[in-house]
């Protein structure tokens, strides 16, 4: 049996007239059991009559209503998801990448009046995405970064399902990597000094860190993110360390040592960062770094240059040196072969037609293939004359 009372507050003037009281406003509280389990707590409710209501219907049903939980919002869901993320050490600029994917998503929602997660229903995320300007490729990676976001939000039981799934992705035509050529990279380092002469406040320092940063990306295979960040307690003698792969093994990579050179001698920009301080966004002083690397690229007359082609420069060189395909996979952390076969498919096959072309000369140079060009009786012809 459950019977409620009034709990008086400390500033109520009826507080004399005991618990039974019911015309003030103080909360009203309710003892006893109901379904074999002892209950005490306020039920929410100032109103004698509608309390009274209220515990008939939980003695009528023999429990106590389960409370129903308010649905996980957008804004909450967002930054759990992104707590998530940094716990699990995600590169910096995926973790920027999905920041602005919750900006457009909130923008998206505020419009639309929307506020739970479970509001945004397939239907509504096909009007979110037909806003999107990014182009194809853009376009299958954020919607990747949307499925991750619904997923994590379905582990979490926040929805039922993965509305994101119904989102077919689009085609994506993957272009052909377009390395730089010997003499482009020329042409590149060449610019520097007019780099130098453009801006002649800081131009001396920034030419010899931007001759530093080329240098380093095309050498290294790094992103330019990486490479912006990168301090010099990663480099010891000719070896760079890149990376720790998931079974703990370190990669490093070997640096030509005019590479080194060039970068001991780059004035550091603060204790042993070569191109940034070490502080603020690392977003920002990129977006930095590739607005004079375009302005080199300007400089030196090359066309749709960007830092990216640097690392695929050095990828394709390898290739075509005849470097395995597992090794460079390696050295360019990518997750897997396939990925590294995906993006350099066009040079493994020219690999290949490099090894086919060494293997025609070496044929040329050999003794019974020469003998048999210049129609020289072999070992077999004499004995057929000789029978």
């Amino acid at each position: 049996m459950l019977t409620i009372y009034r709990r008086h507050k400390r500033n109520c003037e009826h507080q004399g007239e005991g618990r039974k009281y019911r015309r003030c406003r103080c909360p009203i509280w309710v003892d006893g059991f109901v379904g074999g389990k002892e209950v005490r707590k306020s039920i929410d409710i100032t109103d004698w009559g509608k309390a009274q209501d209220k515990v008939r219907q939980w003695e009528s049903q023999e429990s106590e209503p389960t409370p129903v939980l308010e649905p996980i919002t957008i804004q909450v869901a967002s930054e759990r998801f992104l707590m998530n993320a940094a716990t699990q050490k995600l590169n910096e600029s995926t973790i920027y990448k999905y920041r602005l994917l919750f900006k457009q998503i909130g923008d998206f929602s505020q419009k639309r009046g929307l506020r739970y997660v479970k509001e945004l229903d397939l239907v509504t995320l096909d009007d979110f995405r037909a806003g999107w300007k990014d182009g194809a490729r853009s376009s299958a990676k954020k919607l990747e970064r949307l499925r991750a976001f619904f997923r994590f939000a379905q582990e979490r039981e926040w929805i039922t399902k993965n509305p994101a799934a119904g989102l077919r992705a689009p085609k994506v035509t993957l272009c052909p990597t377009m390395p730089y050529t010997g003499e482009e990279m020329l042409r590149i380092l060449a610019a520097i000094d007019k780099y130098r002469d453009a801006f002649p406040a800081r131009g001396r320092e920034n030419a010899l860190r931007l001759r530093g940063l080329v240098l380093l990306l095309r050498y290294s295979g790094m992103r330019i993110g990486d490479a912006v960040s990168l301090s010099a307690d990663r480099i010891e003698g000719d070896r760079l360390f890149l990376y720790t792969q998931k079974t703990g093994v370190a990669v490093n990579t070997v640096l030509p040592n005019f590479v080194v050179k060039t970068l001991e001698a780059i004035p550091k920009v603060k204790d042993r960062h070569f191109f940034w301080n070490g502080m603020g966004k690392l977003e920002t002083i990129v977006g930095s770094w590739r607005r004079r690397l375009a302005k080199l690229f300007e400089l030196a007359g090359v066309s749709k240059g960007h830092a990216h082609r640097f690392r695929d420069t050095f990828a394709v060189e390898l290739l075509l040196s005849g470097v395995l395909i597992e090794r460079v996979s390696v050295l360019l952390g990518h997750q897997s072969v396939r990925i590294t076969e995906k993006h350099y498919s066009p040079w493994v096959r020219a690999r290949q037609e490099q090894l086919e072309a060494d293997l025609r000369r070496s044929w040329e140079l050999d003794p019974v293939s020469l003998m048999e060009a210049k129609g020289t009786p072999g070992v077999h012809e004499k004995n057929e004359r000789i029978n």
